[in-house]
């Protein structure tokens, strides 16, 4: 494993130099994806995947500290300073945290702290204290008040700043949210509905339903691994055992799940029609190792080596030719074979800058273990 994480850190140095280099030609935004004919498709600093490309180049800072990689960080963690003052998103902590709470990590750059502060501050406009959640998209499609199981993972930003602040309306907001949203979105078997959506005036659900997964009551994969992570991070962050056995309902429910192919990398759905001949998400078992790394710190010996074993397979699954790309090529981003929305027509089959992101976390996170 070691040699294997040694060798595609040193290969993702490579690719995202070149990409850090390319996106010189395109002042202002940062990479998303690419097209069908393999050129980049870039974004602005409010799409809501802005912040993984300099949380990337961290990451690979962190593990080379190499200069080079530290300037591009901050060059593009910069691009993204004016969305703290943005009220129209859930994603703060994909597009904040990711970017500025990893420079100030690893720099301790102290302006950045005031960015996130300010930005954590925007974020909790969107909690509705009736319902008990922090919003996700603004109503649409039938949706009062919808809340995604992806928003679990812009906690870890709020708990930073309950922290930093000392404010504890940041901790009681993460806490009403973790707690609604177990008892709503997740089913009996712990898979979890994509999008809960409630009556603004009640505060009551009105619908469960999903926008990228393959039906309202399947187990749309990346959205599982959302909800995996996010419960992992408030065991950490706030020591409530019912977010440690929430974390461990869901990883079993997922590493035994019968559609869950031998290389655990997940299909785009794990009920989705044309299994075993349908799209993968390389995003959704970054996500999941990642998540599987940090679990198997909380948890007794046996259940520990059940999700490293898990953890160790998605890892090299991804490293191998089959997923992770040749040099120079796939717009130079890491991983191939993620999946967007594939209802939605959108970023199916391609690489993704989240994807990469997690997987480069997983691997500095198992590098990082005891031995």
């Amino acid at each position: 494993m070691e040699k294997i994480i040694d060798e595609s850190l040193s290969f993702s140095l490579k690719q995202y130099a070149l990409m850090y280099d390319s996106m010189k030609e395109k002042p202002g935004l940062l990479p998303r994806t690419i097209d069908t004919t393999g050129a980049l498709i870039s974004a602005k600093s409010n799409w809501w995947t802005s912040g993984f490309f300099p949380g990337t180049l961290w990451y690979l800072y962190e593990y080379s500290r190499d200069e080079k990689y530290r300037e591009a960080a901050a060059a593009m963690t910069s691009l993204i300073e004016n969305e703290k003052y943005n009220k129209g998103t859930h994603d703060l902590g994909f597009m904040l945290y990711c970017s500025f709470g990893n420079g100030l990590r690893l720099t301790g750059n102290e302006s950045y702290k005031e960015v996130l502060l300010t930005g954590a501050k925007s974020l909790i406009t969107r909690f509705r204290p009736n319902i008990g959640c922090i919003q996700s998209w603004n109503s649409r499609r039938g949706w009062q008040c919808p809340v995604i199981i992806d928003n679990m993972m812009n906690l870890e930003f709020l708990m930073w700043a309950f922290r930093e602040s000392g404010d504890s309306s940041f901790y009681k907001i993460c806490v009403s949210h973790s707690d609604t949203t177990i008892k709503n979105h997740f089913r009996p078997d712990y898979s979890t509905y994509h999008v809960v959506s409630y009556d603004t005036i009640s505060g009551k659900v009105e619908k469960k339903e999903t926008a990228q997964g393959a039906a309202d009551e399947s187990a749309w994969s990346r959205g599982q691994s959302w909800g995996l992570y996010g419960y992992v991070v408030m065991y950490r962050e706030t020591g409530l055992k019912r977010y440690l056995d929430q974390a461990v309902h869901i990883a079993d429910f997922l590493i035994n799940h019968p559609n869950m192919p031998a290389d655990m990398i997940p299909y785009w759905d794990y009920n989705a029609p044309g299994i075993p001949n349908t799209k993968r998400d390389a995003s959704a078992g970054a996500i999941m190792a990642s998540a599987l790394i940090e679990l198997s710190g909380m948890v007794d010996a046996a259940a520990s080596g059940k999700y490293l074993e898990v953890a160790e397979t998605q890892l090299r699954t991804l490293a191998s030719p089959a997923y992770r790309a040749k040099a120079g090529e796939n717009g130079n981003f890491i991983l191939k074979h993620s999946v967007g929305s594939l209802p939605g027509k959108s970023e199916v089959d391609v690489p993704l800058t989240y994807a990469d992101y997690y997987f480069i976390e997983a691997l500095l996170r198992y590098k990082k273990l005891p031995d």
